[in-house]
């Protein structure tokens, strides 16, 4: 089976992270660089989730304040991670549940993170124009996910 060749962004991911395993710092440039790759968007980055407390906790981010705390299942990033699949909404209004962290969004894609059965959290990106978000962007940030997400060591 051939390889799937990456995108130029994807690719750089890839570079930026190898030999590089710390969660905080991979998260942190990560974001940074889809803030920086991708146009109309005013929030990148990751919730992790907190087993103990069955809740994703705001990590490493580029753009403006956030929610601290979702519960698992609550609003697209809860939904996401809780149903195991990528969320691509058109219009964030129109979700049932969403939660408000910054009124200017108006779309928004939420990808689980999960690795060998060890759910790490979701990547999630917003955008304040509707439907910002296609099917090849989300093929692309999902890859962007699997990239980051070999470079995780879940038994650390």
């Amino acid at each position: 089976m051939a390889q799937k060749t990456l995108s130029l962004m994807n690719q750089q991911l890839d570079a930026l992270l190898t030999g590089e395993t710390n969660l905080v710092a991979n998260m942190a440039n990560a974001s940074a660089l889809l803030k920086t790759s991708y146009t109309d968007i005013n929030w990148a980055g990751f919730y992790l989730y907190d087993q103990e407390k069955d809740e994703l906790v705001l990590g490493p981010f580029q753009g403006n304040v956030a929610c601290m705390h979702i519960a698992n299942g609550s609003g697209v990033c809860g939904t996401a991670f809780k149903k195991e699949t990528t969320l691509r909404v058109a219009n964030v209004h129109e979700f049932a549940g969403h939660i408000a962290c910054d009124s200017a969004s108006n779309s928004e894609i939420v990808i689980p993170l999960i690795k060998e059965g060890h759910k790490i959290g979701v990547l999630d990106i917003d955008s304040p124009s509707l439907n910002r978000f296609s099917q090849e962007n989300q093929a692309e940030l999902e890859d962007f996910a699997a990239v980051f997400l070999s470079h995780i060591d879940t038994k650390a």
